[in-house]
């Protein structure tokens, strides 16, 4: 009766509580109306999550799992958001998210930062009415937090390519270190690693990842102690590493 009264009602999408997960021919029902499906997995084992998985997948692919543990208020040591990571694993193709039960909102931003691509929490106006869910739901200040550490997280996550940013440069031109002479080099010397070091210099030259390519190296005229290695001043090229 509830599917039918919701699909009634337009809702955008069906939530299927955690109590409701293993109840396969309510499952079946429910993903023929056609409609986004968000399913918690509270009290549920993976094995029956696949089972949930096979039976929704053909009919509605559009669904996702939330990690849920079913506890009011849910202490830290019962979250196990390492599950997410599991889903995430198991089910590649649909999205992963989390239901949480405990308190505050740290541990909801973890998960966002963990991948979870759903977050649902609960909302109170006041945790001390009666109900252990109230103990376990955001005052409408604390949603306005969560939702705003969320978006904070979510431009944090930024990009998995390695690189020195723009936003580096300032420090990079401060801190970032040159290969220099340790000694003083005469002209037509070769390189050797015990006649290099690396320090800050100026103007900047070689990078320290270069160090080892300068070895064997040789040098075009005098070079004083501390001075900066430049392309100048080595006879053949050296590659330089880009950071």
């Amino acid at each position: 009766m509830a599917v039918e009264f919701l699909h009634e009602l337009d809702v955008p999408f069906f939530k299927v509580g955690s109590g409701d997960t293993n109840n396969f021919p309510y499952l079946e029902k429910t993903a023929k109306k056609g409609r986004p499906m968000v399913i918690s997995s509270g009290m549920q084992s993976m094995n029956t999550m696949h089972q949930v998985y096979q039976i929704v997948k053909p009919i509605n692919p559009n669904f996702c799992f939330l990690q849920c543990t079913s506890a009011y208020p849910l202490q830290p040591e019962d979250v196990n958001l390492r599950v997410i990571s599991a889903y995430q694993s198991a089910f590649p193709d649909i999205p992963i998210g989390y239901s949480g039960h405990e308190t505050g909102i740290a541990i909801s931003v973890a998960a966002v930062a963990m991948g979870a691509k759903v977050l649902e929490r609960h909302v109170t106006l006041d945790k001390t009415w009666k109900g252990s869910d109230h103990q376990a739901s955001l005052e409408p200040n604390e949603l306005a937090e969560l939702v705003k550490a969320v978006r904070t997280v979510e431009k944090a996550m930024g990009s998995p390519v390695k690189q020195l940013l723009p936003c580096e440069m300032a420090c990079n031109e401060k801190l970032g270190k040159s290969v220099v002479a340790k000694v003083a080099i005469p002209e037509g010397a070769v390189l050797t690693l015990d006649m290099l070091t690396v320090k800050v210099g100026e103007p900047k030259g070689f990078p320290p990842e270069s160090i080892f390519d300068l070895v064997g190296q040789k040098v075009k005229r005098n070079i004083e102690e501390d001075e900066t290695i430049t392309e100048q001043v080595v006879e053949n090229d050296v590659k330089k590493v880009k950071c």
